[in-house]
């Protein structure tokens, strides 16, 4: 069962590839910028077809993917005639639209697969219906049973517990009346919560521990929320790429110093197929659970990967896009000076700075992979 979820990571990740790569393509070819090549994978072609001027296929290696557009640097020749259709000599604002693209499409997929979380599998959630009675509590007193599902509070119906509690607490220990439905049978109960230490905070509460269920959201605010859900995912992402220097020295020392790795430190793609094995396989939850659970990751994960696309570093998208706003801050004061538009920067003069980018980033992923092999994170220990 755990392979299975491996398995599923996998196609989900690839998956992911595809659906930032086909950002570029489409937005490129709107532009009319001359798109090559789409494959999946890198390394020895396995399958390929072609479709118009674009070749698709996939390759051996599946660690990721590629779409190559024509002309990204004034030194790629392009096919006479068709000079036109480069991407060095296109406007700013295409350029960051193509190359933002990739990311976007990481965050509309994080948004869908949220939405399918909240309105199709559902999330778990209390419900109103009591477990079990606190002993010497207000529920005692009123007559509370186990089985009991809450209807309403002072003539409001309850839809969700949260608002539930919510009344409890706002009555400040005045007495409520409750409607109770009792084996098909409807009840009305008083009780009148009281002030009870909680976590060294007092808080009024009735006495009743409730069952937990599966709940889904109406489509409204299921969208809503999956939008909102992915802005904090975003944010929180951002602040973990800041703090990633800071973990590089600790997930060293949990690599090769015997430390106790870090469940909420960096882990790499290894990892995460992991724990995505270890939830497609979890006996303490149901498939729903795990189902949701699965979908929580991916859409975490391609938000991550959103963000971390648009870090101002070359070779990632996000570099790119800092050379062409460079771009226009220098066509900019060049206007302001009465002088012609300056020529393109040529990212190809920043090939050293690109190479020390790419080795870090290798050195980085190595580090992980070794990491999430010698001590694995696991939701099981």
């Amino acid at each position: 069962m755990e392979i299975l979820g491996i398995v599923a990571f996998v196609v989900a990740l690839l998956l992911s590839v595809m659906v930032h790569e086909f950002g570029h393509y489409i937005t490129a070819r709107r532009f009319n910028m001359k798109v090559t090549e789409f494959f999946l994978g890198f390394g020895k072609r396995l399958w390929s077809y072609r479709r118009g001027e674009t070749e698709f296929g996939i390759k051996a290696i599946p660690a990721g993917g590629y779409c190559k557009i024509s002309g990204m640097t004034p030194d790629d020749q392009m096919e006479p005639g068709e000079e036109s259709r480069a991407f060095y000599i296109a406007r700013s604002s295409k350029k960051l639209i193509v190359l933002g693209a990739g990311s976007f499409l990481h965050f509309v997929l994080g948004i869908l697969l949220l939405f399918v979380l909240l309105a199709g599998v559902g999330v778990n959630s209390l419900t109103s219906v009591v477990k079990e009675v606190v002993p010497e509590s207000a529920a005692v007193v009123a007559g509370f049973q186990q089985g009991d599902e809450i209807r309403s509070i002072n003539g409001e119906e309850i839809k969700d517990w949260a608002r539930g509690v919510d009344l409890i607490r706002s009555a400040n220990g005045a007495a409520l009346g409750f409607t109770v439905e009792r084996d098909g049978q409807i009840v009305e109960l008083q009780a009148t919560p009281r002030l009870t230490d909680v976590g060294g905070e007092k808080r009024y509460v009735l006495g009743v521990v409730n069952e937990i269920g599966t709940k889904r959201l109406g489509i409204l605010t299921a969208g809503k929320d999956s939008i909102v859900i992915t802005a904090d995912m975003a944010v929180q992402s951002v602040k973990s790429l800041a703090l990633l220097p800071t973990k590089i020295p600790q997930l060293w020392g949990q690599t090769f110093g015997g430390e106790t790795r870090d469940a909420n430190g960096l882990v790499g793609v290894v990892g995460v197929a992991r724990v995505s094995g270890e939830t497609i396989a979890s006996g303490d939850q149901n498939w729903s659970q795990r189902i949701g659970t699965f979908l929580l990751i991916i859409a975490s994960l391609n938000i991550f990967v959103g963000i971390f696309n648009l870090l101002p570093i070359l070779p990632l998208d996000g570099g790119h896009m800092a050379v062409a706003i460079a771009d226009e801050i220098r066509a900019f004061f060049a206007r302001l000076r009465g002088r012609p538009r300056p020529a393109p920067i040529n990212v190809q003069v920043l090939t050293p700075i690109t190479a020390v980018v790419v080795v870090v980033l290798i050195a980085l992923t190595l580090l992980l992979l070794v990491a999430d092999i010698i001590n694995p994170i696991s939701l099981n220990g």
